[in-house]
């Protein structure tokens, strides 16, 4: 399977299962095995990096198993080869994802100005407050 101009996915590392769908459907769905589980063995590839691989665990999230593979499944579609493309397209956009290396934030600090508007701001809101309180007679 071809990710992008630079990976390409062997045939080792996908495992396709097939099974029966869930929800409604009357008697076909009980009949045919439809939904496909996709199983990439993400940890194992030789063709993904280690902070490729690192970036593609925290996207997976719950879908990456304690072995290092992502199970991916799909069965929104009632034939198989139609659930199967969907699949693979969930892959192949999970591990683009994973090729975006994100951005480093720079920390600024806040400029004079700022500071003082901030400050104003708060002595000014202070003085309404003051004159909330009670009314002293003389």
């Amino acid at each position: 399977m071809r990710i992008n101009d630079d990976i390409t996915l062997d045939d080792w590392e996908l495992t396709e299962s097939f099974h029966r769908s869930s929800g409604p459907g009357g008697q076909h769905v009980n009949k045919v095995s439809t939904a496909v589980e996709l199983r990439f063995e993400a940890a194992r590839s030789p063709n993904l990096t280690p902070a490729i691989k690192a970036r593609l665990k925290r996207l997976a999230g719950r879908r990456w198993t304690k072995d290092g593979a992502i199970i991916i499944t799909a069965e929104a579609h009632r034939s198989q080869p139609m659930n199967r493309e969907l699949a693979q397209q969930k892959l192949v956009e999970l591990i683009q994802q994973s090729l975006l290396v994100p951005k480093r934030r720079i920390k600024t600090k806040p400029t004079l100005g700022s500071k003082r508007r901030r400050l104003d701001g708060k002595t000014k809101r202070g003085e309404v407050k003051k004159l909330r309180g009670k009314i002293e007679r003389d």
